[in-house]
């Protein structure tokens, strides 16, 4: 037998020869290569970025690479040179048996376009295989009386080359008594017959020894060898007879293991043990022992293994029957496997995207895959589909590859991810199909801004909340992930009153949440109008802006404000008078108070707290006005002191009281008689010594002020009878004590009249002077006096000056010193009583009414009227600003009421007309001729 080694080596120059004669050809995407088997691995077959078009070091850029369905790679692609190489060694043999061509397929994927370009490269073959018997020792039997000519039949051997290296030829040693002769079989196969050339004596040569050698026709020649020992037999005349020469049959891949496929039939006319037949295998191969059985006194062939119609599509053996007398007979036997749909299509995903971008376009390629059924025909046919509703598409690509593509864009926010599901369908019968998942994840992009729930919000919190607290909370949310669905919040930036909102409320970035920077006052802030800003994270971010309208709660936390009757400056008491005639439901004055809250808060009411004479005066519950309950008796006090509650409705309640002073009396001189019983509302024993304090103090200024009017008399003499009308009006004031000053707002301006004022109290542990600048504006003095003035009278010539005016008959009241009841002192303009009265008995009691008069109008101009306050404002400006004016309150220098009379005096017409009324300046004039005289 011929060394391998050795072999081998002869063919080296022819194995080079055919390696630098590789050839290739690229054409309708295909490329071939052509490689002997044995190569060792790394050996050259094909420079594949050449035929590509790259260059070596576009490959790993591009990821190229070898995308083979078969479990052993037998090539592989050098990424630095570019070429395809053995990935081992290659036994055509083993690869392709005894096909006449061998050749492998694969593709080469290029990634980065996720191209296919198919790649074919057919194996050669070298004559490495030695022809081969399967025994090496063969016994053959013959029949002494063989006829000269008579076949026997010899073991063939088996060359796994092909083509001209397979098996060519038989060698058989020499003898004298048989031949070899060579016949061929349908398939090409070579079987030796040893043919019987003189006959046979058993007695002189019982075995006859042979060597029958094999030979291929490679370079160089390969061989085989066997021996063969002839044994003569005695005489058996008759041979077996199969009653085919050949049997087919043909079974589905799926029969039962153990099921009889035929049986063989040979008969033999001799008897006795030349006419027993046996059956066997002739020169099976090892697949068929393993897959069938002979049963050798039946001849029934069966199957000991499943068949595989993929594996074997078909089984060819020959089955010989031997009787025992040595003589055989010989069948063939084809043995055809019927596929059936025992095989699911499969599926090779090759390249995957697993996450793509909502924004890529239409027909952006997803995943590459390959698929592949074993069976063959119909069952082999492989339909491909996905569900319909899906984005998505296949489109076949070179041989069984499909891409997967998308349709429309993508939108994450509405399907985030994806589950296709691709179904392979064959078309056997039943169908057979196998499902593949296809997991693709959408990537985010920043196109959806936050939204909020509302277009708007509103929300209530009450005033005089803690610092802090939180007021309200908005929420946005992002459709979409990530950094892109983060929500950041923030206030836009407006002012309130000239004031940042941001100085109010505040908000809290991540939750949304708004707190109060500071405590909120109803009656300063009721409501604030805010935008709140939801901002992502995204690049570029976005936003969305809302509304939020935060409205204050009023509460009652200010306590109602009295604006009339006002408390003097100087803490002072007014009075208001009430005549003694006054019926009952006379209305006596009126309270006034404000409350700043609102609503149910603001709501007042008014009710008598207190009163020195119960059941005399009521208190309108909700108007505030001051009425008599009852008719006044003479019995009746002339000082009634009312102590007012004012309340609001809020919860808790909160109230303010005022304490007035009525002065019942019918006339002027009727309060001044009385006025020593006015006692204060202290103690008298504790305020006693003060009060002879505040006397001296009265009695000290006013000498020094008389001093000052005297040398100024010179100067004043046009207000001579001006001034004269005033001494004569105080000479009946002059023997009074001086604590009925105190407390009475008329007689406290009469010295307002000499631009002095001098303000002493009862109830007052303090006193205070003012000099301020002399107005007579709007004042109730004739032209005629206006330009006179004189000094104060001392006692002793007002005594003297009294007994001249008794002589002087009173004039007439003027009627048009008359006015109506709704210009009372007070807010109330429907008052009831009679608005007829008449004018004092006296001309005392006339000129004294005139000068105070004069003094309260003084006094109105120069805003020192018992109401407080600056001038012509009747003392509300002063708490509640310039606006509050005297249009507001009526007023009292056009319209003055004379306490102790129903008449009503009015200048009206004298102003209109530059005309003194007629009344007045009669008196005057009579006033002014006795003087003189």
């Amino acid at each position: 037998m011929a060394d391998p080694l050795r072999v081998w080596g002869c063919s080296e120059p022819f194995l080079l020869f055919m390696l630098l004669g590789t050839l290739w050809e690229a054409g309708a995407g295909q490329i071939r290569y052509s490689v002997p088997e044995e190569l060792d691995k790394g050996s050259f077959v094909g420079n594949v970025a050449k035929d590509l078009g790259l260059e070596p070091r576009e490959l790993a850029e591009r990821g190229v690479r070898i995308v083979s369905r078969g479990k052993t790679q037998l090539f592989a692609l050098n990424p630095r040179s570019g070429n395809l190489v053995t990935a081992d060694r290659i036994d055509r043999e083993e690869l392709c048996a005894q096909s006449a061509r061998c050749l492998v397929s694969f593709n080469i994927l290029v990634e980065n376009t996720m191209k296919m370009y198919g790649v074919e490269v057919e194996i050669t073959d070298i004559n490495d295989n030695f022809p081969r018997f399967r025994d090496e020792e063969v016994k053959v039997k013959v029949n002494e009386n063989a006829a000269v000519g008579t076949p026997l039949v010899l073991p063939f051997a088996r060359d796994a080359d092909v083509g001209v290296n397979s098996l060519q030829r038989y060698q058989l040693s020499s003898n004298i008594h048989f031949s070899l002769d060579e016949k061929s079989g349908r398939d090409g196969q070579k079987y030796p017959e040893l043919v019987l050339e003189q006959p046979l004596d058993r007695e002189k040569v019982a075995v006859h020894d042979l060597l029958l050698t094999a030979l291929d026709g490679g370079d160089p020649i390969l061989s085989g060898t066997t021996h063969i020992h002839v044994m003569v037999l005695d005489a058996n005349d008759n041979a077996p007879l199969f009653t085919q020469s050949e049997y087919r049959v043909s079974v589905p891949e799926n029969i039962a293991v153990g099921t009889r496929l035929l049986t063989l039939t040979a008969t033999d006319p001799d008897e006795g043990i030349n006419g027993k037949l046996t059956y066997s295998f002739r020169n099976e191969e090892d697949k068929i022992s393993e897959t069938f059985q002979l049963d050798s006194n039946l001849g029934e062939i069966s199957t000991v293994q499943p068949l595989d119609y993929e594996e074997f599509r078909f089984y060819d053996m020959e089955v010989v029957a031997q009787d025992g007398g040595a003589l055989l007979a010989s069948a063939k036997v084809l043995i055809t496997v019927q596929d059936v749909n025992d095989n699911a299509p499969e599926v090779l995903l090759t390249s995957l995207s697993g996450t793509v971008s909502e924004d890529c376009l239409p027909g952006t390629i997803i995943a590459l895959f390959s698929v592949h059924d074993g069976d063959s025909g119909e069952n082999g046919e492989i339909v491909c589909s996905i569900p319909r509703n899906m984005p998505f598409k296949l489109e076949k690509s070179v041989d069984n590859y499909y891409h997967l593509l998308t349709t429309r864009a993508l939108d994450r926010e509405e399907i985030s991810d994806y589950n296709i599901t691709v179904t392979v369908t064959d078309c056997g019968n039943p169908p057979l199909s196998t499902e593949n998942y296809i997991f693709l994840k959408v990537a985010d992009i920043n196109d959806n801004p936050p939204i909020f729930p509302h277009t708007s919000y509103y929300t209530y919190i009450p005033e005089n909340n803690p610092r802090g607290i939180s007021i309200f909370s908005v929420n946005a949310h992002d459709p979409d992930s990530g950094n892109n669905a983060q929500v950041t919040y923030a206030l836009a930036e407006d002012k309130f009153q000239g004031t940042p909102l941001s100085s109010y409320v505040s908000i809290n970035s991540d939750t949304g949440a708004l707190y109060a920077l500071g405590s909120f006052d109803y009656e300063q802030v009721r409501d604030l109008q805010l935008w709140v800003t939801a901002s992502d994270n995204g690049d570029p971010p976005l936003s969305s802006n809302v509304s939020l309208s935060l409205f204050i709660l009023d509460q009652n936390d200010n306590a109602p404000e009295i604006l009339y009757p006002a408390l003097p400056i100087d803490g002072s008491t007014g009075v208001e008078l009430a005549p003694r005639s006054a019926e009952p439901g006379y209305l006596v004055t009126k309270v006034v108070a404000v409350d700043r809250d609102s609503g149910q808060n603001a709501w007042l009411s008014y009710r008598l707290l207190k009163a020195s004479e119960p059941g005399l005066f009521s208190v309108g519950l909700h108007t505030g006005e001051v009425r008599t309950a009852r008719a006044l008796l003479d019995r009746d006090a002339i000082k009634q002191s009312l102590v007012v509650a004012v309340q609001d409705h809020g919860q808790p309640p909160l109230s303010a009281t005022v304490t007035l002073t009525v002065a019942v009396a019918d006339s002027i001189p009727d309060v001044l008689a009385d006025l020593g019983s006015l006692e204060p509302s202290t103690d008298p024993d504790d305020d006693s010594g003060l009060t002879l304090y505040l006397v001296v103090a009265v009695a000290s200024v006013s000498c020094v002020f008389l001093a000052f009017v005297i040398a100024l008399l010179a100067l004043r003499l046009r207000r001579w009878y001006t001034s004269r009308a005033l001494q004569v009006s105080g000479s009946g004031l002059a023997g009074l004590p001086a604590s009925h000053f105190m407390g009475v707002d008329g007689v406290r301006a009469f010295l307002q009249t000499y631009s002095h004022e001098v303000s002493l109290t009862a109830d007052s542990r303090g006193s205070h002077v003012i000099f301020p600048q002399p107005n007579y504006a709007d004042t109730l003095i004739s032209q005629e006096s206006c330009g006179k003035s004189e000094p104060l009278l001392i006692p002793e010539k007002i005594n003297a000056k009294e007994r001249e005016l008794e002589v002087l008959q009173q004039a007439p009241p003027n009627t048009d010193w008359r006015f109506s009841q709704a210009q009372r002192p007070g807010t109330s303009g429907s008052q009831n009583g009679d608005e007829t009265g008449t004018w004092p008995n006296n001309q005392f009691d006339t000129e004294m009414l005139q000068a105070m008069i004069l003094a309260s109008a003084s006094e109105a101009a120069d805003g020192s009227s018992t109401l407080g306050g600056g001038a012509g404002t009747m003392g509300l400006s002063a708490r509640y600003g310039p606006q509050f004016t005297l249009q507001h309150v009526p007023d009292y220098r056009q319209n003055v009421y004379i306490p102790g009379s129903n008449a009503t005096l009015t200048n009206a017409a004298g102003k209109r007309d530059g005309k003194a009324p007629a009344g007045g300046n009669g008196n005057k004039k009579k006033s002014g001729k006795k003087e003189k005289k």
